[in-house]
């Protein structure tokens, strides 16, 4: 129900009413996250194998992640352009509407055996993660500075039910789809074309009011009363947003190469496609399910110390995922503590990126940031196949550890620039 003028002035002027709004925006984030991370699992666990399969060469295998993280690069832009102009609602609900669209795409092309629409189709696949990435701005809109962190968290978590529940479901999706007569590797993404979807119906239906245009509202009345405190930024800090966006961009880099290629390496060990998706349950698991102490961690201790905390982990995922040979279970170590060093590095980032920005610009600035993460996503999961190829898995994983460290030297350059 669309609220009348007098309660949007009660959110506006009202902290306990915002408050209300707060933890309303935050559950309504969380059941579309639920959906949103059964839709994203399809393509990190089959996509690589399904191109190989479509393929016959492990060279291309890393083209599907890179061609639905470019997706979700151009997505980023898009989805943060028209929530900045139309709101959340808005712009995320079209968001995850598009990559369920995507994710039918691709089962039509495994159907026809047609590469080019797999491509296309994975492309536009990437719209919805894209959008699941960005809904954990939602949360922010109307978070105090002491609650940003947690907020994010409390939006990432819940996409882990989902996510975990996506990979663990390859088996089960595998076999409705032959059932059908559809390929079996194209079952993932009928599970991911519904989750989307009905990500999306959720948010535009409840989604109301839209805590974005609240915040900008407030932001408005307060510039007008003259009420901006000391601990409010009243323009854009840009050291903070280059901070915020190259935490972002290297943990980005660093999770999709290697996960990219773990489907890969694990098939050339003879694991069959249920470990593959146990593998990746434990990776989307500790992408998210950390969120459940990240944020408060990094209320309470400080964006940097996680930062750094993030590289770290990020080294010793790589270190294990190079000596793991055949070895399901140190395959399983790496990969969760990849997600984890992720999960750290995101929500650190995302945090700082909140704190830098004001409403005025904050979503345009994040779908932009957003871009950066998707393109380095893409690139690294292009070049990932070609790496391995040309190199070793090995190679791989422990070159992105070394990546990783290149955290804590720019967060002391750029915040001793500050």
């Amino acid at each position: 129900m669309k609220p009348d003028a007098q309660q949007l002035d009660l959110y506006i002027t009202d902290s306990k009413e915002r408050q209300k709004l707060y933890r309303r925006t935050l559950l309504i984030v969380v059941l579309s996250q639920i959906f949103g991370g059964a839709g994203l699992a399809a393509g990190i666990t089959v996509g690589a194998l399904l191109a190989q399969d479509m393929l016959g060469t492990d060279a291309l295998a890393g083209l599907p992640v890179g061609l639905f993280t470019l997706g979700s690069a151009l997505s980023a832009l898009l989805v943060g352009r028209l929530s900045q102009n139309k709101g959340r609602r808005v712009g995320l609900s079209m968001g995850f509407v598009a990559g369920g669209l995507g994710a039918a795409g691709v089962v039509i092309a495994a159907i026809i055996e047609s590469p080019l629409l797999l491509f296309l189709s994975l492309f536009i696949y990437g719209a919805g993660i894209a959008t699941n990435l960005q809904a954990r701005y939602a949360g922010t809109d109307l978070a105090e500075k002491h609650q940003r962190a947690t907020a994010v968290s409390i939006a990432m978590v819940s996409t882990t039910l989902g996510a975990v529940a996506g990979p663990n479901l390859v088996e089960v999706m595998g076999t409705f789809a032959q059932a059908i007569g559809v390929p079996e590797l194209a079952g993932p993404f009928i599970l991911a074309s519904a989750a989307f979807t009905l990500a999306g119906i959720v948010l535009f239906i409840f989604l109301r009011p839209d805590p974005f245009k609240i915040a900008q509202r407030i932001e408005a009345e307060r510039k007008r009363i003259n009420a901006i405190d000391d601990t409010e930024r009243t323009v854009n800090d840009q050291n903070g947003i280059v901070l915020a966006a190259f935490i972002m961009v290297i943990t980005q880099i660093v999770m999709v190469s290697v996960m990219t290629m773990t489907p890969v390496h694990m098939g050339h060990h003879g694991h069959d496609l249920g470990a593959v998706g146990m593998v990746i349950g434990f990776h989307v698991a500790g992408m998210y399910l950390p969120s459940l102490f990240t944020g408060v961690l990094i209320d309470k201790i400080g964006r940097g110390a996680m930062t750094i905390t993030a590289a770290v982990v990020l080294l010793s995922s790589g270190i294990i995922a190079a000596t793991s040979g055949e070895s399901l279970a140190l395959i399983i170590a790496s990969l969760t503590l990849l997600g984890v060093g992720w999960n750290l590095g995101l929500i650190s980032g995302t945090t700082i990126l909140v704190d830098a920005t004001i409403p005025a610009a904050r979503a345009r600035i994040q779908g932009t940031v957003d871009v950066l993460i998707a393109l380095s996503g893409a690139a690294g999961g292009t070049l990932s196949g070609m790496v391995v190829a040309g190199a070793s898995f090995g190679a791989l994983s422990l070159s992105g550890g070394v990546v990783s460290l290149l955290l804590i030297p720019a967060l002391y350059l750029i915040r001793r620039k500050r």
